[in-house]
């Protein structure tokens, strides 16, 4: 059995404000999950949600369903 660790990266759309969140989306097919986490706290919790809950999450983000920040 092979373990896959996590890559995680941030959007090239990030600037450097420190709003930021890193995924890691190469687990998402082998272990059905896109593991989310703060960028600026990269050993503190993570968030595991599935991969269609992410989409959505990002279909809404795109459509502007949650606002300016």
């Amino acid at each position: 059995m092979t373990t896959e660790s996590p890559r995680w990266f941030k959007s090239s759309y990030s600037e450097n404000g420190g709003q930021c969140i890193e995924v890691a989306a190469n687990l998402a097919v082998s272990h059905d999950m896109v593991p989310v986490r703060d960028s600026k706290n990269p050993h503190g919790p993570v968030l595991n949600t599935s991969p269609t809950a992410f989409a959505t999450f990002i279909e809404g983000v795109k459509a502007g369903e949650f606002g300016a920040i």
